[in-house]
């Protein structure tokens, strides 16, 4: 653990460097905003901090000023839907969260009376609410002491302490050093200027070190093996997936069907496919047709890549799926179709040339 003295005079930097230099987020308040007097929206910094557990801010961004639009209350979002929710996530990916997102919302909304706890234990019972996101939420929407800690913050604190432990295992050591460090009297400033320090300073890349508000005591900085750091274990080559996409159309209509709600992709729409596993098995095809081969689509997903051969029908008037809807095929866009499914729809055959 560092001095007293030096931990007062790390919060002092990164504080004033954060008055000066913080980002502007349409879910923060800023410190001129707290000296005013104004409180934050629980829901909106929720909303913000579950879009962005595997997002970036300019990615999440739009998406939440459209939930927002939507759903302005808990009390909305907990009305609508799943369905409309699951659709207007696509895009975000990791859609278990979007399911979580929801679940949440009811909770709230039925048994807590539209208001988030401000206590650590009860913000972790909800769904889809981990240690990290519990902790942004109690300094972000409600400024009580709260050790934050996202992948900006392992960045810094590795750097600035020279922590030769590999990740995930150095995760319990950087905890322990960031609640060492976090600041008692500014808790929710303090949580979003380190989060800034490692997001517009401490980049991967290209840390900006002369800039730093930390420079005059990172340990990395003084060695000069700053990009070092984090140490992460070798990398695992992504297994590869395959499988067979079967796009069947009828007048106009593309067949879709819902994904189980447990697993990846889960609660989505899909084009129904074969499984996904080793080359070589395609799969029965629903029905028997000339069927078209439109092409290979990848999709990378966090421990695999997946391959998938399209191929496209047309459905005789006698056939009719077991499951599913038929969807008009201009307004795919209205059903949560995951990135995944968009490249697979994108490679039916124009309409011009059916």
């Amino acid at each position: 653990m560092a001095a007293p003295t030096k931990i007062t005079a790390l919060r002092q930097a990164l504080l004033d460097w954060y008055d000066r230099e913080g980002r502007t987020l349409p879910w923060r308040l800023r410190p001129e905003d707290r000296r005013a007097g104004r409180v934050a929206d629980p829901y909106a910094v929720w909303l913000s901090e579950i879009m962005l557990q595997q997002t970036t801010v300019p990615h999440a961004t739009p998406y939440w000023f459209r939930f927002l639009e939507l759903w302005p209350t808990v009390g909305d979002l907990a009305a609508a839907p799943r369905e409309d929710v699951m659709r207007e996530w696509a895009g975000l990916g990791y859609y278990a969260r979007a399911r979580n997102l929801h679940a949440c919302a009811i909770e709230v909304s039925q048994q807590l009376n539209g208001r988030f706890p401000a206590e650590l234990q009860p913000l972790r019972a909800l769904p889809g609410i981990g240690e990290y996101t519990a902790n942004a939420i109690l300094a972000a929407a409600f400024d009580k002491p709260a050790s934050v800690v996202d992948g900006n913050v392992e960045r810094v604190l590795t750097r600035f302490y020279r922590i030769e432990t590999a990740m995930p295992k150095a995760k319990p050591e950087i905890r322990k050093l960031a609640g060492e460090l976090a600041d008692p009297d500014r808790p929710g400033d303090y949580a979003q200027a380190i989060m800034d320090l490692g997001a517009t300073i401490c980049t991967p890349r290209s840390p900006d070190c002369e800039a730093c508000p930390w420079a005059f005591a990172c340990q990395g900085r003084a060695r000069g093996d700053m990009l070092n750091y984090p140490k992460k274990l070798k990398k695992i080559a992504r297994p590869i997936r395959h499988g067979t996409a079967w796009l069947v159309r009828r007048q106009g209509r593309v067949w879709l069907r819902q994904r189980a709600d447990t697993g990846l992709l889960g609660g989505m729409m899909e084009v129904p496919s074969s499984e996904w596993g080793e080359a070589g098995v395609a799969g029965d095809p629903p029905f028997e047709a000339a069927w078209e081969d439109r092409g290979e689509i990848r999709h990378v997903f966090t421990h695999f890549e997946l391959r998938l051969s399209v191929r496209e029908a047309e459905a005789g008037p006698g056939w009719e799926p077991r499951e599913g809807i038929w969807a008009e095929d201009n307004a795919l866009q209205d059903h949560a179709l995951p990135s995944v499914m968009h490249k697979v729809v994108s490679r039916r055959k124009p309409a011009s040339e059916r």
